[in-house]
């Protein structure tokens, strides 16, 4: 599969997931979906990413959830969404259950 296969099929499994969202009653708002490779590199010397972000292939998104207006912040309160995500494709992650630093709005396509 080619990057650009995987690009269309991570934004084809993104609006499945935006419409799961919306179906059951939550907003959302984008974060970060494009990173450089320069901003990676920022965001990994100061602990808030990594160098090979797949933010840089355009295989990841942060989405910001609300509910009635309220922005629910945890990665709790992502958890019914990040495990939607994951039964939509093998290769997809939800960052929730990241080991290291749980990223609860994280949503990517693994690139392996």
């Amino acid at each position: 599969m080619t990057l650009q296969d995987k690009q269309a099929l991570f934004a084809r499994n993104i609006s499945q997931l935006i419409e799961f969202i919306y179906a059951h009653g939550y907003t959302i708002t984008f974060g970060e979906a494009f990173r450089t490779v320069e901003q990676a590199e920022i965001y990994a010397k100061s602990g808030k990413g990594i160098k090979d972000s797949l933010h840089c292939k355009r295989l990841a998104l942060d989405i910001n959830l609300f509910k009635d207006g309220n922005y629910l912040p945890n990665s709790t309160d992502h958890k019914p969404f990040g495990e939607y995500w994951e039964s939509l494709h093998p290769l997809n992650r939800w960052g929730g259950v990241f080991k290291e630093r749980p990223d609860g709005n994280h949503y990517e396509m693994n690139d392996a």
